[in-house]
């Protein structure tokens, strides 16, 4: 085994050595019947069938036996024939009650898949922002996928096999002691091999069961990341192929290792208690023909007792292997309880309101906050960690107050970090103040509700994101009723119409994974014109032209200025040309608001915004000496920057 196989294992082993001492809790059973609580008719139904299944099992075996009596005996030829047919009507039964039986598992066990995929995907969607910032995207959706597969087994298979071989085999033992209870009892000699064995390899295939459950996580991960259009494309850039397929190779090698183990140590466990089925039907055919001969046993009775062994030991097997599938499903199970008992930090309450009609305006008072801690908002298996980080967060702003009148901009500006876009992210509640109030429409925002806040407020950041779907569909994202002319208006209005126009499908154009077939521009007009439709009266714009050219960022300027019209803004910058007609500039400092005021005050202040103001548009001197013209820093010759001039549109 390689260096780096064996790190990866012993890493492995130290992250789940707590989880796989733990004892599987009751509470686990509990709510695992809560999820089958609303299929109780249709359990109660297949759990009638699997009686009636294993009565007709136990039935033909002492038919067959009565059958050898009459042909031993001379008996009429009636008789023999009668039994044959009911033999034959047993099967047809068998098999269609199989059918029907397995019906009825099959939609136990998708209508649990149903429940437990709708359940987790509904609480992820409750999570906050912080969840998703640390969660590996690849951990969790194998939760929804390979967990909850795992755990619909428990219903689709073992659920049938325990009850239908558990019935079988009361009732096997019943009948056999009745023919012979001396050979039943001898037969039964050999069945603490069935169950120490199968103690033992329960527990042994929950914790390979766990193991291949992260591992398969973590691969799914990668790929996720690294087949993503800026992952792969980061690979080809930066990244060594040769190693990135390595360390996958060392992950799908474990699962491999792990399912060859696990199909052996199946394999040699359900042989060896084959085996041992056959020797007891050597000693009840040995035995059972001493007792015939002598006398004392019918030959009928010998064979019926043959039968019914196989009737015996096939259902002790799969009720041992039961149990290794039951633990198997029991880990399953946990893993996705695991999700759902992780409690979202903001949640709506039950008499949350809606935002009062007409202009909204937005206030900030005394604000406090401090990201949460990772124990609060994540879990260890969810980030591959060996333990989550129990640290508070430090506090990040401090006291932050302003108000923004309906229909006003209020801009904040500011060095990186400064905790302009944290101050943004509690507008719409990405996360909840620690202290203080965040209002909108004169309405703490806790006690909005979440529709009447998606509603009022949309928000444009600087990635632009897209799905992978069509220009339409991602425009009606913010309105699923819009029609074709609403579409094309608010294309017109970003300046996209003529972008649009000249795509091969138009509107049904599909735009690749986070929009990467346009441009970052285009992307951005895309989100802009998405909140467009939307039609919300507060909007905050979350550095909108970061990383554009001067071309593009005038074409998305000229949109925004469509966006912003009439409405309540809050507008995140570090260009400063952006901002030079918001109604009130906030510079934010460490947390702080370190000046407010309009663009003129704040310059004849001569403080940090003017500060800034001449960073970005002071005249730098150039290599020989002398000074550069407005041209050589994004100036038009009257020292305006284009942006300025689109910004005037804007005003």
């Amino acid at each position: 085994m390689s260096m780096e196989t064996t790190a990866w294992t012993q890493l492995h082993s130290v992250m789940n050595a707590e989880q796989e001492r733990r004892p599987f809790a009751r509470a686990t059973l509990r709510r695992i019947a809560g999820f089958a609580r609303p299929h109780r008719r249709r359990i109660a139904q297949f759990v009638v069938l699997s009686v009636v299944t294993a009565l007709l099992a136990v039935a033909t075996p002492v038919l067959a036996g009565r059958v050898v009596d009459a042909i031993v005996s001379g008996g009429d030829e009636s008789t023999v024939v009668r039994l044959a047919l009911l033999i034959a009507l047993i099967a047809f039964a068998e098999a269609a009650i199989g059918l029907v039986g397995r019906w009825l598992s099959a939609n136990l066990g998708e209508g649990l898949i149903l429940d437990l995929r709708t359940a987790v995907f509904d609480h992820v969607q409750r999570m906050p922002v912080a969840f998703f910032t640390r969660t590996r995207t690849g951990a969790l959706v194998s939760r929804l996928n390979n967990d909850v597969i795992g755990a619909q087994r428990a219903f689709s298979n073992t659920l049938s096999g325990v009850v239908s071989n558990l019935v079988t085999l009361l009732l096997t033992l019943a009948v056999m002691l009745t023919l012979s209870w001396q050979i039943t009892l001898l037969a039964l000699v050999l069945l603490p091999v069935f169950v120490v064995p199968a103690r033992r390899m329960g527990s042994r295939m929950a914790k390979l069961q766990r193991e291949a459950a992260d591992l398969n996580a973590s691969m799914g991960t990668r790929m996720t990341e690294r087949f993503s259009a800026p992952g792969a494309t980061l690979i080809k850039l930066f990244g060594r192929p040769g190693q990135e397929s390595a360390e996958f190779a060392v992950r799908a090698r474990r699962v491999r290792d792990i399912g060859v183990r696990t199909a052996m140590a199946q394999t040699a466990f359900i042989t060896a208690l084959t085996l041992v089925s056959a020797l007891a039907l050597a000693l009840v055919y040995g035995l059972g023909g001493w007792y015939a001969l002598r006398g004392s046993l019918e030959p009928g009775a010998v064979v019926s007792l043959a039968l019914l062994l196989t009737r015996l030991y096939a259902p002790l097997t799969s009720l041992a292997g039961a149990r290794v599938e039951v633990m198997s499903a029991l880990v399953s199970f946990e893993r996705v309880f695991e999700v759902l008992d992780l409690k979202p930090l903001i949640d709506e309450k039950p008499d949350a309101r809606a935002v009062p009609d007409g202009p909204a305006s937005v206030e900030f008072t005394d604000v406090r906050f401090a990201y949460p801690s990772a124990d609060k908002v994540s879990l260890a298996s969810l980030e591959e960690v060996a333990a989550l980080d129990t640290r508070g967060g430090a506090e990040v702003l401090h006291g932050i107050s302003f108000r923004a009148e309906p229909g006003q901009t209020v801009a904040l500006v500011g060095s990186s970090g400064a905790g302009k876009s944290t101050v943004a992210s509690l507008l719409p509640r990405l996360y909840d103040t620690d202290e203080g109030s965040v209002r909108i429409g004169g309405v703490d925002v806790r006690d909005l509700s979440a529709e009447s806040m998606r509603a009022t407020l949309g928000m444009v950041t600087q990635d632009g994101h897209l799905f992978h779907d069509s220009v339409r569909a991602n425009l009606l994202l913010a309105r699923p009723d819009a029609d074709e002319e609403e579409l094309w208006d608010v294309l017109r209005r970003a300046r996209l119409d003529d972008l649009v126009n000249s795509l091969p499908d138009g509107l049904d154009t599909v735009v690749g994974e986070r929009g990467y077939r346009l441009s970052g521009g285009e992307r951005q007009r895309m989100t802009i014109a998405r909140l467009l439709l939307a039609r919300q009266r507060v909007v905050v714009l979350d550095e909108a032209t970061a990383h554009l050219d001067n071309t593009s960022e005038a074409a998305v300027q000229e949109a925004l200025a469509e966006a912003l019209q009439g409405r309540t803004a809050l507008v995140i910058a570090h260009r400063l040309s952006t901002v030079r007609a918001a109604d009130q500039i906030l510079v934010v400092e460490a947390g702080r608001i370190a000046e407010r005021g309009t663009h003129e005050e704040l310059l004849t202040a001569n403080g940090r915004y003017a500060e800034l103001y001449r960073t970005q548009f002071e005249k730098p001197a150039r290599a020989d000496g002398t000074e550069a013209d407005a041209t050589d820093n994004g100036v038009t010759e009257d020292g305006v920057t284009e942006i300025a001039v689109a910004e005037e549109a804007v005003a």
